[in-house]
């Protein structure tokens, strides 16, 4: 089984470098490819109210007898839940789901800054790590001005925000604005999803070069940045190939071949987009 290097967060807690994905997996789905994925190494999982499998991610944490300590547990909260009354309700129905006593981290999914409401969840968050029912508290899609106000108006910085990012949307100045403050920045879509990266000829060379696939190239440039990928994977065969990233480095010109493109989101811009 392969072993995974760990970040410490900015509250002394650690979090592997390499997570596994559930997202668009039904509970059936996610609880089989969360089950594989604990068996091939994965510490890791990411998950969320919206995911709709919240069920299948704690019955295979239940039933993998990988014991409860090692796994890093993630779940978010939606955007009609914002609001601190609410955000303790979301949170107990998260945890009823999962079959938890604790989630490992918990992340506001979207800032949503029309509805103004992400403080007073930050807020109720914050409450929660208190409590000892979250160990860790975080967000995800916040751009620095979100994360400054969180931090002029409680005094507590997010540990984790998780961000799009891949070689098409690298990010640069929040990823820099992240470890100016101490922020782990955790990338969805790491393989830029429905895009044509991964048949690049660039990376192809690449991968080529270190006998890897292409995959396994943007991955590895995730953890050189510093960022930790969560790629989705329901195949035991692509799960451990997509772990299998710690075993090369790439050099300075790779780095750059891989992120050297036309720069594009693939998803929903912070500042509008609202998923609730």
């Amino acid at each position: 089984m392969l072993s995974i290097p760990a970040h410490t967060l900015n509250d002394g807690t650690t979090i592997p470098a390499l997570g596994l994905g559930t997202w668009p997996l039904d509970d059936d789905g996610a609880e089989r490819a969360v089950l594989s994925g604990l068996e091939s190494g994965y510490r890791l999982l990411d998950t969320a109210t919206n995911y709709r499998n919240e069920t299948g991610v704690g019955r295979a944490v239940a039933r993998s007898g990988v014991p409860r300590e090692e796994i890093v547990v993630t779940t978010k909260l939606p955007g009609r839940h914002h609001g601190y009354e609410e955000t303790i309700a979301s949170f107990e129905e998260s945890r009823r789901r999962l079959g938890l006593e604790y989630v490992d981290l918990y992340l506001i999914h979207w800032p949503l800054p029309r509805v103004d409401k992400y403080v007073d969840s930050w807020r109720a968050m914050v409450e929660l790590r208190a409590e000892g029912l979250v160990r860790s508290i975080g967000v995800s899609n916040f751009t620095p001005e979100h994360i400054d106000r969180l931090e002029r108006e409680t005094g507590v910085l997010p540990s984790v925000n998780q961000i799009e990012l891949h070689p098409l949307f690298p990010q640069e100045k929040l990823r820099a604005h992240h470890a100016g403050k101490g922020i782990v920045t955790e990338s969805w879509s790491p393989l830029g999803r429905g895009s044509e990266l991964l048949s690049d000829p660039a990376l192809v060379a690449v991968a080529g070069a270190h006998g890897v696939t292409p995959g396994q190239v943007v991955l590895r440039w995730h953890v050189q940045l510093g960022a930790l990928p969560i790629p989705k994977s329901a195949s035991p065969e692509r799960q451990r190939e997509n772990l299998d990233v710690f075993g090369f480095e790439l050099t300075d010109e790779e780095m750059r071949a891989v992120s050297d493109r036309a720069h594009r989101r693939l998803g929903g811009d912070p500042e509008r987009h609202e998923e609730f």
